[in-house]
């Protein structure tokens, strides 16, 4: 199993843009920022007031939007989507924007999240005569909003998401309209933006800085926000119900530099540390964090500690997806191509090394072991999250609960597994309280308490579908 595997994977990123002359090529920036939330292909639909134009491919943002293929995007309104497989294999006829044409127009749409009574509904179009082109959950969603006969958008995509249960954030688009929706659990981000006289939607308020947007505000959740010619209107279709916002965006997910869920991701990760610091003490000389991920927890908890903060590790930012290994065996060669540990920072020293999470641990036993051979005396291995012991299924691609080390194993036997002089993992109190809201969160990885209930045989359903898909 690679590295990369060792980690939940974030699952996809949106951005819409109302009212730009140059709404594809700021599409573009968008999702360029966006990039750590899908890697696997980048789409973009673009309306000219006439036409909906779409231009999608597999692999990163840069790669796929050449200065060509961005001219064939022309419009003032746009929406963007990078994505991983959740729901769906890792195809082209996977990748989004979807596009339809329907009774009342064309349609794009882009999702980030996953609906766990998708295959119920899919079943129930398809003996109606419906015919899917892909194996994603989001065009069960393309279908229903297609399929109905509302008169306006806005109440035939309320109309098709009060079927549909789970995790979604929404643009979809006409050829004069821009919609942005969010679940109403809110259990993935969006967030509205202005730019000159247009508006922005996106995952996350990075993607605003890079091409010179403002934030305005999050999209609450259970909201619908319409943009057009007579400007932004907002409405509330969907029945809004307890909120169960994903709080691993905080710990791992979402961009420091971004604003989610109304909290600086980079001051919670921080306090993160701080609370771990408190928590789970260490007798060390410095404090490195497991790049990038661990970086600003590491920060926290050496400011707590007291305890210099150095970087002992560092990180190769120019790995692709794949790599070609060289024959002769490299041990650990998939973490070391990644990273590499400074010996004049580690050697003998006592490390306390800060990472987001353990999922299956085999990254974590291969850092603790490179630690170890650059010289480190002994090492401290701190997680800024509780142990992980159950999948999630709103939207996140991760392993089966079997895979989830934590699921099985004590955290002594965790600690013996990777190697680690000690271990310990921030409590759910301290990563609630670094939050700074006591409810309105989503911690099934954690606790195994999920929100929204699985239809028929519930997570194993979702499990059969899952195997089957990446089979």
């Amino acid at each position: 199993m690679s590295a990369e595997r060792d980690k939940f994977r974030d699952e996809c990123g949106v951005f819409g843009i109302y009212g730009h002359p140059e709404a594809a090529n700021l599409t573009y920036l968008g999702l360029y920022a966006l990039q750590h939330r899908g890697q696997e292909s980048a789409g973009i639909a673009c309306s000219d007031g006439k036409t909906i134009h779409v231009e999608k491919a597999m692999g990163l943002v840069a790669d796929v939007f050449t200065e060509a293929r961005l001219r064939r995007l022309p419009g003032d309104i746009a929406i963007g989507h990078v994505r991983y497989s959740t729901t769906g294999s890792s195809q082209l006829k996977n990748a989004q924007p979807f596009f339809a044409g329907t009774h009342r127009g064309s349609l794009a749409l882009g999702h980030n999240g996953n609906l766990v009574n998708a295959m119920r509904v899919r079943a129930e179009l398809e003996a109606q005569g419906s015919v899917f082109s892909s194996t994603s959950d989001t065009e069960v969603i393309l279908h229903l909003v297609a399929r109905s006969q509302a008169e306006s958008l806005i109440d035939a995509a309320a109309e098709a998401l009060s079927g549909l249960h789970g995790a979604y954030s929404l643009v979809l688009m006409n050829e004069h309209q821009l919609l942005g929706i969010r679940d109403p659990r809110g259990f993935r981000p969006l967030s509205l933006g202005r730019i000159k006289e247009g508006y922005v939607l996106a995952s996350e308020s990075c993607a605003f800085d890079l091409i010179g947007a403002s934030f305005v505000r999050d999209v609450d959740p259970g909201e619908c926000l319409l943009i057009d010619q007579s400007g932004l209107h907002s409405y509330f279709p969907l029945s809004v119900t307890s909120p169960a916002m994903c709080i691993f965006e905080h710990v791992y997910f979402a961009r420091p530099d971004s604003l989610v869920f109304g909290q600086h991701v980079s001051r919670v990760r921080k306090e993160l540390g701080r609370r771990l610091a408190q928590e789970a003490p260490a007798d060390a000389d410095i404090v490195v964090p497991v790049p990038d991920s661990g970086m600003y927890a590491a920060l926290g908890y050496a400011q707590e500690a007291g305890v210099p903060y150095e970087q002992g590790m560092v990180r190769n930012h120019y790995v692709g997806r794949t790599f070609i290994e060289p024959k002769g065996s490299i041990r650990h060669f998939g973490v070391k191509v990644k990273l590499n540990a400074v010996r004049e920072v580690l050697e003998g020293k006592r490390v306390v090394v800060v990472d987001d999470s353990i999922i299956r641990g085999t990254t974590s036993r291969k850092i603790v072991a490179m630690l170890r051979a650059a010289g480190a005396r002994e090492v401290h291995m701190r997680i800024s999250s509780p142990p992980t012991s159950w999948p999630c299924y709103y939207g996140i691609d991760t392993p089966t609960r079997r895979e989830l080390i934590a699921s099985s194993h004590t955290v002594d036997e965790i600690r013996r597994y990777v190697g680690a002089d000690s271990l310990a993992y921030l409590s759910l109190k301290g990563l609630v309280e670094a939050v700074g809201k006591d409810d309105g969160y989503c911690a099934a990885c954690w606790t195994g308490r999920y929100p929204v209930e699985f239809p028929g045989q519930g997570a194993r359903q979702l499990n059969l579908f899952e195997h089957r898909e990446r089979a």
